[in-house]
């Protein structure tokens, strides 16, 4: 796969940089602690932005919580809006089906880790405080809302296991009514020595729950059996030893599944029974080019809404790669790698209407857009780029009228 850089990335590489001197020096983050007061209104107008786009990290001294900007899907425009709710370590967080509620992980590495329920203010952006619950465990890394929004599902990396929780009327959150803990080891002596569960992601029609666990390579299926997590029979899918399965997400068609493995930067690609909740892997690809030998761990996974293109994150190579789907039978074929304009590009999402891609580069505090070609998949910058505080997660919100 030849790595392609265009012109035009390469100009947006260089302004990045500039942008990223300018935030060393301070100067950038008190552009995204605008307060609410004189950000800009999301109300009515030619020139209201279609989509709210949320970031987050660990927290520092730059980084106060969950950050807000305005997207513009027709030109792909990126406005920071500032500060929308001061928050510890939100490193993940979901969106409710409705639009109208966001939930984010409080990730420490202790047991007094925590899942927080927000109200969106379509009008300004800002996230108010519904309430706040235990994550019965620590380092919880992924959170994730059922299909029919009844229901939150999180991962907990240090100790391990996963939870879900029922969604009240309201939008808050009640105590969780799942729990499972995993146990195992792999290849890995300094990763893999015990089980840390990735991320978990309801199954199109709500009926199972699939937990990614870096640390035993096993993808466990669980029936969501009214909010409580049951083991499947069987209960797992195991990946190649020391792979490290760490983000999954199904196909739009439902019919096959994909999985970024962070050590061995592989992508799986997984047939999918919907009736019995059972994964059987069909091909495994490389994210990287031949012959690399740097040091690379990849990260994230997300397919374009047609199902026709899966992108994944490399975190080291600092790229995406970008595959197309065999529409018969689910299988990757490899387009090309693109940079990433950025340093760790932990996480990234696709806009709704599929024609732009946001990448969140963690180590250089930037969000950066690029066009999807609706043909071929591939990318190509923008020159859009903003900066946001060490970013671990991205997510899209559709403005919603009065």
């Amino acid at each position: 796969m030849a790595l392609i850089v265009t012109d035009r990335e390469d100009r947006a590489s260089h302004k990045l940089r500039r942008d990223e001197r300018k935030m060393e020096a301070g100067v950038e983050h008190r552009e995204l602690d605008l307060p609410f007061c004189c950000a800009p209104s999301l109300a009515k107008g030619d020139s209201v932005p279609q989509y709210l786009v949320y970031a987050g990290g660990f927290s520092d001294t730059n980084n106060k919580g969950i950050y807000a900007f305005a997207f513009n899907a027709a030109n792909g425009s990126l406005l920071p809006l500032g500060l929308a709710t001061k928050a510890k370590s939100p490193t993940c967080f979901a969106i409710h089906p409705n639009g109208r509620f966001l939930y984010a992980v409080v990730n420490l590495p202790d047991a007094a880790s925590s899942v927080s329920s927000y109200e969106i203010d379509h009008k300004t952006g800002k996230l108010k405080l519904l309430n706040t619950v235990s994550a019965r465990g620590a380092n919880t890394c992924f959170v994730s809302v059922s299909h029919s929004g009844k229901y939150v599902l999180t991962a907990n990396y240090a100790s391990g296991s996963v939870a879900s929780y029922p969604v009240m009327p309201d939008g808050s959150l009640g105590e969780a009514i799942g729990f499972s803990q995993h146990h195992g080891s792999s290849l890995s002596h300094e990763r893999q020595r015990e089980a840390h569960a990735h991320s978990i992601n309801a199954s199109p029609d709500d009926r199972f729950a699939i937990a990614a666990d870096l640390g035993t390579d096993q993808l466990l299926v669980y029936r969501l059996k009214g909010g409580a997590l049951v083991p499947n029979d069987p209960p797992f899918t195991r990946v190649a030893p020391g792979s490290g399965p760490r983000h999954f997400a199904f196909h739009p068609s439902g019919h096959f599944a994909y999985a970024v493995e962070e050590l061995a930067s592989n992508m799986t690609v997984f047939d999918y029974d919907a009736k019995r909740g059972v994964l059987r892997e069909i091909q495994t690809i490389s994210m990287l080019p031949t012959g690399f030998t740097g040091t690379n761990f990849s990260a994230d996974v997300q397919i374009r809404p047609s199902g026709k293109f899966v992108y994944g994150s490399n975190r080291g190579d600092d790229t995406i790669a970008v595959f197309a789907v065999d529409a018969g039978s689910g299988k990757l074929i490899p387009v090309e790698r693109v940079k990433s304009l950025g340093k760790t590009p932990r996480i990234f999402a696709i806009d709704p209407t599929g024609q732009f891609l946001i990448v969140a580069n963690e180590d250089s505090s930037s969000l950066v857009v690029v066009r999807i070609d609706q043909k071929s998949g591939r990318l190509t910058a923008t020159g859009e780029q903003v900066v946001a505080p060490k970013p671990t997660c991205i997510k899209f919100v559709r403005v919603q009228p009065e």
